[in-house]
């Protein structure tokens, strides 16, 4: 077996062993059973990045082996220097919730440790797919485990806020399911992606095909205005869900955008870029001011991580390498940024039961360490050089800049607004004297979360401070893509 499928089957290996040990009489053993298999999937990953030529735009570790020979589906795994990173971010995030949810779920603890290995798996399986069937399979197979840890282990509207969930993405991508089988049709037959690549379509074609796509990914990323979905979800969802959908879900939608609408329907994606741009500034100011105004956490926590993503789509619309390679590190560090956000919530939570911000004040008198890493957690949140936050969005902005000064300068207001949000809120949750009993009494972070916090802060201010094994990795993948996608398809 290759190291994608060690990557893509461990998980789901563990996560389907977990859900056969039963109820929560076998508890301790099933949460350790669980970090074991998040570890072993994190460590297979390992090689992926050791092993990786750098210099090479070429597919690397490719599997392939027939799968549904009477469709030509394959089962085609493969990755290059744009999904290389998110292979090994997913099975990061997975430990890190593993460890997250250790004492805070105490029902159902199998079920829930093994819907988020089975995710996992799933997620790395869409960064690893070359066939596009098998593509939308995994895709679409994510959202059943995130759906179960929204209904289940949610807050009291969990049902809603899953249904929504599920109804959205769904919805969006059965106009993908359209789009795959009519380019199988005209492709005689195949769902290979490279050979999608260079089909030449007329511009008509194009144009569907690029909003058939765009009506799956921008409901994932999500891009204004398709994005009321995420921040009911992110309140009712545990923090475990929180950190999974917004670290990685989100960028499912994002790789979409740069593996079929761009090398597919490159002329329509030309045309329709200025709507695309237009979208992603919105989402970029609109939302990073709706996101000011607001009272609970997590929702401001959500509407951020809409407004951050609306760089990724704006950096890879712009068709420089600096913008796209910007997007990718923006995804990059936005997963490591938003868990690390959605996790100090959870920690204030589990001992306040409260997300609203006016129930805090003064954290920082009784909890020294845990506020440490939130203010590093929120100034990479604003943008601050230095952390993850950063990089990406200041190429964007460069890249933007070179195409017109004025989209620069409208990406640029996110790094103001993106400070006001997350300087506002930590100045009223940690900074001041404790006003209520409750913030009086809080305890410092455990050793537990401690661990957790400080490994997002090491790969925070990694990424942060040393970009250039990312961006090294990702460059000639990037340098191809925007070559291909430079070329016209017109049939």
């Amino acid at each position: 077996m290759g190291l994608l499928s060690l990557a893509i089957w461990t998980p789901i290996a563990f996560g389907t062993v977990l859900l056969a040990l039963g109820r929560d009489e076998h508890a301790r053993a099933v949460r350790w059973l669980a970090l074991v298999g998040a570890l072993l999937g994190l460590a297979v990953t390992v090689p992926l990045v050791t092993g990786f030529d750098a210099s090479s735009a070429a597919m690397q570790f490719v599997e392939k082996a027939p799968w549904i020979e009477r469709f030509n589906v394959h089962y085609h795994l493969g990755v290059d220097g744009i999904s290389l990173w998110l292979v090994p971010l997913t099975a990061f995030i997975t430990v890190i919730v593993v460890l997250a949810g250790w004492e805070v779920i105490t029902e159902r603890v199998n079920q829930y440790m093994g819907a988020f290995l089975i995710l996992s798996g799933l997620m790395i399986g869409v960064f690893a797919a070359l066939d596009a069937m098998l593509f939308y399979i995994f895709f679409e197979a994510t959202l059943i485990p995130m759906y179960i840890i929204i209904g289940i282990w949610g807050g009291p509207n969990k049902i809603y806020a899953a249904f929504k969930f599920f109804l959205y993405t769904l919805l969006g991508s059965l106009l993908m399911l359209v789009a795959l089988i009519y380019l199988y049709n005209v492709s005689g037959g195949s769902f290979d992606l490279a050979a999608w690549w260079t089909l030449p379509l007329p511009a008509g074609v194009q144009t569907a095909l690029f909003f058939a796509f765009l009506a799956a990914f921008a409901v994932k990323v999500p891009m204004w205005p398709v994005h009321t979905w995420l921040p009911d979800v992110h309140v009712e969802a545990p923090t475990g869900g929180s950190a999974v959908l917004a670290a990685i879900m989100l960028k499912l939608g994002a790789y979409g955008f740069l593996r079929f609408s761009l090398p597919i329907t490159p002329d329509a994606a030309h045309q329709w870029a200025p709507l695309i741009i237009g979208l992603s500034l919105v989402a970029v100011i609109y939302v990073g001011l709706v996101a000011l105004v607001q009272q609970d956490m997590k929702k401001l926590v959500a509407y951020s991580s809409v407004a951050h993503m609306g760089f990724v789509t704006l950096g890879f619309f712009l068709f420089n390498d600096l913008g796209v390679s910007g997007g990718l590190v923006q995804m990059i560090a936005h997963g490591f940024v938003s868990a690390a956000m959605f996790l100090c919530i959870g920690v204030l939570y589990d001992r306040v039961h409260s997300r609203e911000i006016k129930d805090y004040g003064g954290v920082v008198a009784t909890m020294p360490a845990f506020a440490a890493f939130a203010a590093l957690f929120v100034m990479a949140n604003a943008g601050l050089p230095g952390t993850a936050g950063f990089v990406g969005e200041w190429m964007v902005i460069l890249a933007a800049v070179r195409e017109n000064f004025w989209i620069g300068l409208l990406a640029a207001t996110s790094l103001i607004l993106g400070a006001a949000y997350s300087l506002w809120m930590f100045k009223r949750v940690y900074l001041g004297a404790p006003v209520h009993e409750h913030v009086k009494a809080l305890k410092d972070i455990s050793a537990r979360e401690y661990l957790i916090l400080l490994l997002l802060a090491i790969m925070v201010l990694y990424l942060g401070i040393h970009p250039k094994p990312f961006t090294d990795a990702m460059e000639p993948a990037v340098q191809q893509l925007l070559k291909h996608v430079a070329v016209s398809k017109l049939g």
